[in-house]
């Protein structure tokens, strides 16, 4: 069986498991575990709008508002019409300029869809050593992976 996929579901649409990263969100108070966070390169979220969209179906812009903070706002052509959608970002840690802009582009995206599902995910504590190295990274769950999204997809068509 065959699904065709709609805009929306083309964007919500998980990233393979070796797009997923994971960082340090939280450490314990000794230091020995950490809290994971799942994330996805900007890269990709470029490279997810313009599969879904096309090239030229899809846009950002970034402004900049109070206190520094940067906003992305990325727009969709949907039936000729352009549809837009934005969120902000504060200083990174790491590279403040690039981060922010980053940062805002990918929370615009989750906007539409994009990642959306990460927050979703387990934020499970592992051990680390004392450079903040873990052994291996967590699991996905079958929901946050491709093959999981599109056999619940074939389950609903059926439903």
């Amino acid at each position: 069986m065959t699904i065709e996929l709609t805009l929306a579901q083309k964007l919500e649409f998980p990233f393979p498991p070796a797009a997923v990263s994971w960082r340090i969100g939280a450490k314990t108070a000794d230091k020995k575990k950490a809290r994971l966070l799942a994330y996805i390169d900007a890269r990709d979220v470029m490279e997810r709008l313009d599969r879904a969209c096309g090239f030229d179906g899809w846009q950002c812009r970034y402004n900049i508002a109070d206190a520094g903070l940067l906003i992305c706002e990325i727009g969709i052509r949907v039936k000729g019409e352009w549809l837009w959608r934005a969120n902000g970002a504060g200083d990174t840690q790491v590279e403040a300029e690039k981060g922010k802009c980053s940062d805002a582009f990918k929370r615009a995206a989750v906007l539409w869809g994009v990642g959306r599902y990460l927050y979703g995910l387990p934020s499970p504590y592992v051990e680390i050593d004392q450079y903040g190295k873990w052994d291996k990274d967590p699991t996905l769950p079958v929901f946050a992976t491709p093959s999981g999204y599109m056999a619940a997809l074939k389950q609903d068509k059926t439903a």
